[in-house]
C-alpha cells in the first residue's frame, strides 16, 4: 500500500489488493431496491392543456382517471385547488411510490392574480411538515412528501411567456425544481416551435428564473456528458402526449396521434421532446432532483425559517481548531471584554458625575432664585415702611401747653353759679 499526501493534510492510500469496500454501492443498491423509492411530482397548467395525458404517458399507467364531463348547467370551480393522488408502480423489481399533485383551476379564471399563492402555500406547508418531523425526539419514521419536481405547462401561443407564466415561475423557482414544457407541441410547426423556445429561454433569463438543468462533473463519462448536453439543448421540452395506440402505415402500432396529414409519434425524437423529458425526469436525473430538493431548496427554506424564528447557529462548533490559536483567541476575547467593561464603567461614572453636577447646578439655581425672591419681598416691605414713616412725619404737629393742661389758665366764670 503506497501513501501520498495532499495539501489538505489527508493521506491518500493506494491499495495493493482487494479489500471489499468497493462493493458498498452494491449494498446500497440492494437496500434501496428492498425499501423502494418515493417520488413526488407536481403538474401545473390550465385545464385541458394535457396534464393528465402526459403523466399517464410518462409512467405508462393510468395515474389520472378519465375525466368526467361536467354538465353545462354545472358551476365552474372557483379558485385553485391542490389535490394529490398516489400509486405504487413496479418496474424490473424496483418499487416506486409515485405521488402526483395536481392544481385544477390554475389559469382558468378571468382574473388570475395571485393564482400561484395556493400552490406556493402547499409547497411551503410540505417543507414545514418535514421540518417539524426533523425536530421530533423520535425520528425513526419520517414521511417525506416534499415536491421533487414541478412540470409547468406553457400554452403554445407561439409568441412569448404570458404574465401569469412569468409571475408563477418567479414565485416558485427558489422552492422547487422547475421544469417548463411546451404543451401540445403538435399545434406549432417546427420553425414556430424553435422560435417559441428561444423566446421562452430569453424571458426566463431576463427575469432571472432558475429552472432545473442537468449538470455534468468530472466523474461523468463522455457518454453521460453528451447526453446531458443533448438534454440541455431541448429545454424547454416540446412534448405531445397520448394514451392511445395508432396504426402506422407500415402496419406497426405506435403511441401517438393520427391526423389527416400523418401521425405524430409520442416516442419519436424527430416529432417531439417526450423521450428527452422522460429520460431526464425518470431515467438519469431522478436522484439529482431529489438531492437538489433535499440539500439545496429545502435547506435554504429551513435556514430562512429558523432564522426568522430567532435561531442562531454557532459556526465554531463545526470547525477544526488549533489549541494554541484557540487560547490566543480566548485571550484576545478576554482583553476585548475587559476593555469593553472598563469603557462601560467609565461611561457610567461619567454619567453619574454629570447627573450629580446637574442636580447641584439645579439646586444652586433654585437657592439663588429663592434668595432673590426673598430679597425682593424685603426690599418691598422696607420701601412700604419708609413711605409710612414719611407720611406720618408729614401729618404730625407739636402739642401746645394748653392742650396738655386744658383747666390751667382758665378764669372761673362768675356766673357759673347761677
Amino acid at each position: 500500500m503506497k501513501s501520498t499526501s495532499g495539501n489538505t493534510g489527508v493521506q491518500k492510500k493506494k491499495m495493493n489488493g482487494y479489500v471489499g469496500f468497493s462493493n458498498y454501492p452494491n449494498q446500497v443498491h440492494r437496500r434501496s431496491v428492498k425499501r423502494g423509492f418515493n417520488f413526488t411530482l407536481m403538474v401545473v397548467g390550465e385545464s385541458g392543456i394535457g396534464k393528465s395525458t402526459l403523466i399517464n404517458t410518462l409512467f405508462d399507467t393510468k395515474i389520472f382517471p378519465d375525466r368526467e364531463e361536467m354538465p353545462p348547467s354545472a358551476e365552474p370551480v372557483k379558485g385553485v385547488d391542490v389535490t394529490s393522488m398516489s400509486a405504487d408502480i413496479q418496474e424490473s423489481g424496483v418499487k416506486l411510490r409515485l405521488t402526483v399533485v395536481d392544481t385544477p383551476g390554475f389559469g382558468d379564471s378571468i382574473n388570475n392574480e395571485d393564482a400561484w399563492q395556493p400552490i406556493l402555500e402547499n409547497i411551503e406547508s410540505r417543507f414545514d411538515a418535514y421540518l417539524a418531523q426533523e425536530n421530533r425526539v423520535n425520528r425513526s419514521k419520517i414521511s417525506d412528501n416534499r415536491i421533487d419536481a414541478v412540470i409547468y405547462f406553457i400554452k403554445p401561443t407561439g409568441h412569448c411567456l404570458r404574465v401569469i407564466d412569468i409571475e408563477f415561475m418567479k414565485r416558485l423557482h427558489t422552492k422547487v425544481n422547475l421544469i417548463p414544457i411546451v404543451a401540445k407541441a403538435d399545434t406549432l410547426t417546427a420553425s414556430e416551435l424553435e422560435q417559441f423556445k428561444a423566446k421562452i429561454l430569453a424571458d426566463i433569463n431576463y427575469h432571472g428564473i432558475q429552472i432545473f438543468k442537468p449538470v455534468s462533473d468530472e466523474f461523468d463519462d463522455p457518454e453521460t456528458v453528451a447526453e446531458n448536453r443533448e438534454i440541455l439543448s431541448k429545454i424547454p421540452f416540446a412534448v405531445v402526449g397520448s394514451e392511445k395506440l395508432v396504426e402506422h402505415p407500415n402496419g406497426t402500432m405506435v403511441r401517438g396521434r393520427s391526423y389527416p396529414w400523418g401521425i405524430i409519434e409520442v416516442e419519436s425524437e424527430e416529432h417531439n421532446d417526450f423521450i428527452k423529458l422522460r429520460q431526464m425526469l425518470l431515467r438519469s436525473h431522478m436522484e439529482e432532483l431529489k438531492d437538489t430538493t433535499d440539500m439545496v431548496l429545502y435547506e435554504n427554506y429551513r435556514t430562512q425559517k429558523l432564522l426568522s424564528m430567532g435561531h442562531v447557529q454557532d459556526n465554531n462548533v463545526f470547525r477544526e481548531f488549533n489549541p494554541l490559536v484557540q487560547l490566543e483567541e480566548e485571550r484576545r476575547a478576554h482583553e476585548g471584554k475587559m476593555q469593553k467593561m472598563e469603557g462601560e464603567m467609565a461611561a457610567v461614572f461619567q454619567q453619574k458625575v454629570q447627573e450629580k453636577e446637574s442636580k447641584l447646578k439645579l439646586s444652586e439655581e433654585e437657592l439663588y432664585a429663592r434668595h432673590k425672591d426673598m430679597k425682593t419681598v424685603l426690599e418691598k416691605q422696607r420701601s412700604e415702611l419708609e413711605d409710612k414713616k414719611k407720611r406720618a412725619e408729614a401729618t404730625a404737629r407739636p402739642i401746645t401747653p394748653m392742650e396738655q393742661h386744658p383747666t390751667k389758665g382758665k378764669k372761673k366764670n362768675i356766673f357759673s353759679g347761677f
